[in-house]
């Protein structure tokens, strides 16, 4: 009894208060500070309707190889920070990354990996759990699936979520048309990838899931697949059409450190890294991230020098806080929630000629008449020549099976929005291992070619027919000149 007679004197304290306040007149409700809490209240979460009743996990997936790719594995390693700072456990982090940059020969600063031309070492602590030839596909569905006995090396580390759990899956590398690259083979396929969260959905074992993915193309690991009753939200860092970014690269503004010769992170990736460290998550809702990041990286809309950030999935969950995913770091609880500040627009060079500008850096800085030089030209002109082949290639064969006039444009087509970019997945993979038997490996540049292999299948060629064009196309045949059989196929 006390304590209600208690609570009504206070209720009635405050009335008084907003009476005399407001001349008289009781203030509108929008105008009530919402810090203002009576005693009954204080112990309410911020986010009652989301309230954090699990444990939360996360995935980290660098799926390149190489210096000249340095700033996957340095994205990585700074979500890893990121999420550490927000309070996630080292056990409910897995980490997946080739761990060959830190220590590289040419990395100017031994053991160190920065993610931002000003940034602290995001590498000191990050774990091992799956490096080398441990980063694969396969090794990434059964960490996700919690599945212990599937998983080949490595620390071991799954996903053995909860009912109640959440989940948190960023992943940065180069793609391609329905592809995700590995450093290992094979590719992550997008109907395979969507198998994995519809059974890890099916097992009940989580109760909500939000996924980054930084590479070119990314939207169509998504797009007209990704259900949308699975509670989980996709948000992807280009459409399924274009290419993403690197940025943060020698000569930009701003630019590394003079000592080195690559590109340190990602457009979309640092904007939602560095969103997250200006924010206080408790407070900044996962719409509001995503409105943030896609306005920088567009590069205020110009998508020349920028990609359009998509969103798939259930997109219920984006009106939840971030913390709930990505934790919170104490340091941050003046931060504001969302200050809707556009950055200036950032300097970038395309993921899929990211490479060449590594190698390209290298032969500028080598001694002139050097033995190195000139091996680095040699390197360059041996990718070129590669690309020219792979380029030269698709294009003999889709003369050879469409005809002239008819390949380029049959190889090319973009199928309407909302619509898989292939009916059967499985011809899709079947097409590309016949191609890379007759004509070697696709390599992070060729996977920009896999809509042309979406396209063979969806146009009912049959593998016996891909083997004879492949064959046409790349043993003993200049796959510049144009074969005059017309399969006459249709689109």
């Amino acid at each position: 009894m006390a304590v209600v007679q208690y609570q009504s004197r206070l209720i009635l304290l405050l009335v008084l208060f907003v009476l005399l306040v407001g001349g008289g007149r009781v203030a509108p409700l929008d105008l009530w500070d919402p810090t203002i809490r009576l005693p009954s209240d204080k112990d309410k979460p911020e986010d009652a309707n989301h309230k954090e009743d699990g444990t939360r996990w996360a995935v980290l997936v660098a799926g390149s190889s190489g210096y000249g790719n340095y700033r996957h594995q340095a994205d990585v390693c700074h979500a890893y920070q990121l999420l550490k700072k927000g309070g996630l456990k080292e056990e409910n982090i897995v980490v997946f990354m080739y761990d060959d940059i830190a220590n590289h020969e040419i990395n100017p600063r031994p053991g160190v990996i920065i993610n931002h031309p000003q940034g602290q070492d995001v590498y000191a602590g990050v774990p091992k759990d799956y490096t080398g030839k441990q980063v694969t596909a396969a090794n990434l569905y059964a960490v996700l699936l919690g599945d212990k006995k599937a998983v080949k090396g490595g620390s071991g580390k799954v996903v053995d979520s909860k009912p109640n759990d959440r989940i948190f899956l960023y992943y940065s590398d180069h793609g391609g048309p329905g592809v995700l690259g590995m450093p290992n083979m094979p590719f992550l396929y997008a109907m395979d990838f969507i198998q994995v969260l519809k059974k890890k959905h099916a097992s009940g074992s989580y109760k909500e899931m939000v996924i980054y993915v930084e590479a070119c193309e990314s939207g169509s690991i998504f797009e007209g697949i990704m259900p949308s009753d699975l509670n989980i939200y996709v948000t992807t860092a280009s459409n399924a059409q274009e290419n993403s970014f690197g940025t943060y690269c020698p000569g930009m503004d701003p630019s590394p450190p003079s000592e080195y010769i690559t590109c340190l992170g990602d457009l979309y990736s640092v904007a939602w890294m560095e969103d997250s460290e200006r924010h206080n998550l408790k407070k900044e809702t996962i719409k509001q991230q995503y409105q943030n990041v896609k306005k920088r990286t567009s590069n205020s809309n110009n998508y020349d020098v920028g990609s359009h950030v998509m969103q798939y999935g259930s997109k219920n969950i984006t009106v939840e806080k971030l913390y709930l995913y990505q934790g919170f770091d104490p340091a941050s609880v003046n931060f504001p929630p969302n200050n809707g500040q556009l950055e200036k627009p950032m300097e970038v060079v395309n993921q899929r000629d990211a490479e060449l500008f590594f190698m390209w850096q290298m032969y500028k800085r080598s001694e002139y008449g050097s033995e190195k030089k000139r091996d680095i030209l040699e390197q360059i002109k041996e990718t070129m020549g590669h690309r020219t082949h792979l380029d030269a290639s698709i294009e003999f064969i889709g003369t050879f099976l469409y005809g002239p006039g008819k390949g380029s444009s049959t190889l090319n087509s973009v199928r309407a929005l909302g619509l898989p970019l292939v009916d059967d997945w499985e011809c899709l993979k079947s097409m590309v291992r016949v191609f890379e038997t007759q004509c070697g490996s696709l390599t992070q540049y060729g996977m920009k070619h896999m809509r042309a292999f979406a396209n063979i299948c969806n146009s009912g060629v049959t593998q016996s027919e891909m083997e004879e064009a492949c064959s046409a196309a790349c043993n003993g045949h200049d796959p510049g000149q144009l074969h005059p059989s017309n399969k006459g196929y249709s689109a």
